[in-house]
C-alpha cells in the first residue's frame, strides 16, 4: 500500500485530558478544545473519547465546526464557539444549541437581538490584541451584558508557554480588573495557563495542544505515530545525486529508499536534508529535498529494506519534528494531510 498510516492513540488523548483536569484547581471545570478537526487528528473519533474521559464542555473555532461536533456528541455537552456569533450563524447557533463567545460590540448586539435568552459567553481582550472586547468597550456595555446573564467571561494568554514572561502577570491583573465583582464564572487558562498555576485557573480551563501530546505540557503522553511506506529502492553510486536541485550527493555507494509522503501531506520542505526517520530504534537520514508526494532516505546501513519508516513516534515527537522544521507542534499536527490512513487504537492495542 502506498498510503502512509497515521496511528492515533485515543487512550493517550483521554489520559492527557484527565492529567490536565487533575492539574486544574479544585472546583475548576476542565473543557476540551477540539478546533481544526481536533488539531488534525479527527474530531469524530477524538471528541467521543474525550467525552468518555469526562469532558462536558468543548470549544471549536467556528460555528460550522460546532455544528459537526453537535452531530457527533448529540445533545448535552456545551459547545463553545471561540469565533463568536458571526453574520449568518444565528439559525445554526439556535438550532444546534451552540454557545458563542461574543468578541465585539457588534456580536453582542447581534446575539442579544436575534437570540434573546440563548446562552453566550464574552471574550475580553486583556492585551493580546486579537479577539475580544477592549476595556472601554466592556465597561460601556457591561451592564447590558451582565443583565442578560452570560455563561462565563473569558480571555486568552499571549505568552503562557513562557512561564516567566511578564505578560502573563500583566494579563492576569487586567483580567481581574475587568471581571472582579461581576459574579460571573470566568475562564482564562488554556494548556499553558493551567501549568502557570491555580491563580490562572478560575472556574473553567480550556486545554488544547496538551491533549494531543504537545508542548508546553511536557508530561503529556505521545498520541501519534506516522509511518511512511517505502515504495521503491535503488542502488546509488558515490557521486550520484538525489532529488530536486541535486541537493544531496552520495559520498559512498548506498541504497536510497523513496517513501510516500511529502509537503502536500504536511511534511515541511524545511525538513529537507535535516531530519531522521526511524526503523525501530535505528535512525535513517532523510536525504534530498522534500517534494510534493515523496521523500527519500539513505537506508544503506540497514540490514534489510524496511516496509516503512516512522517520522513521528517514540523517538521523534511532534515538537521534535517542529523544532527541526523551524515551526511549532501545533502547525505540524494541524497540517497532517488527508491522504494519511488514520488508524485509531487504544492503549491495550486494539483498534477503536
Amino acid at each position: 500500500m502506498a498510503t502512509a498510516t497515521l496511528t492515533i492513540d485515543l487512550d493517550a488523548i483521554a489520559a492527557n485530558w484527565r492529567a490536565l483536569d487533575r492539574l486544574s484547581a479544585p472546583g475548576t471545570q476542565t473543557a476540551a478544545v477540539v478546533k481544526a478537526d481536533a488539531y488534525g487528528l479527527g474530531i469524530d473519533r477524538v471528541a467521543p473519547a474525550l467525552a468518555r474521559a469526562g469532558a462536558r464542555r468543548f470549544f471549536t473555532a467556528v460555528a460550522e465546526e460546532g455544528a459537526r461536533l453537535r452531530q457527533i456528541l448529540g445533545p448535552g455537552p456545551q459547545i463553545g464557539i471561540l469565533g463568536g456569533h458571526m453574520a449568518g450563524d444565528t439559525e445554526m447557533i439556535h438550532d444546534l444549541d451552540l454557545t458563542p463567545m461574543l468578541n465585539s460590540v457588534q456580536q453582542v448586539t447581534r446575539h442579544l437581538e436575534s437570540l434573546p435568552g440563548h446562552p453566550f459567553g464574552i471574550q475580553l481582550d486583556t492585551g493580546m490584541n486579537r479577539l475580544g472586547l477592549e476595556d472601554p468597550e466592556w465597561r460601556a456595555i457591561a451592564p447590558i451584558v451582565l443583565e442578560a446573564g452570560p455563561d462565563f467571561l473569558m480571555s486568552h494568554l499571549a505568552c503562557a508557554d513562557e512561564p516567566d514572561h511578564p505578560m502573563n502577570a500583566a494579563q492576569l491583573a487586567q483580567f481581574h480588573r475587568m471581571t472582579d465583582g461581576t459574579g460571573i464564572p470566568r475562564s482564562f487558562a488554556a494548556t499553558g495557563g493551567i501549568l502557570l498555576g491555580p491563580d490562572y485557573h478560575f472556574d473553567l480551563t480550556r486545554p488544547g495542544i496538551g491533549l494531543y501530546g504537545g508542548q508546553p505540557f511536557a508530561e503529556a503522553h505521545p498520541t501519534v505515530t506516522l509511518s511512511l511506506p517505502v515504495i521503491q529502492t535503488r542502488a546509488v553510486a558515490a557521486g550520484e545525486t538525489v532529488g530536486y536541485a541535486n541537493s544531496w550527493t552520495a559520498d559512498r555507494p548506498t541504497t536510497v529508499a523513496t517513501l510516500s509522503a511529502g509537503y502536500a501531506d504536511g511534511l515541511p520542505r524545511t525538513l529537507s536534508n535535516k531530519v531522521h526517520l526511524w526503523d525501530g530504534d535505528t535512525p535513517v537520514p532523510l536525504i534530498g529535498r522534500v517534494s510534493m508526494d515523496l521523500i527519500t532516505a539513505d537506508i544503506g546501513h540497514l540490514p534489510e529494506v524496511p516496509r516503512s519508516l516512522d517520522i513521528l513516534g517514540p523517538h521523534q515527537g511532534v515538537d521534535d519534528l517542529a523544532t527541526i522544521a523551524g515551526t511549532i507542534g501545533y502547525e505540524i499536527l494541524t497540517s497532517l494531510g488527508p491522504r494519511y490512513a488514520r488508524r485509531y487504537v487504544t492503549r491495550q492495542g486494539g483498534q477503536a
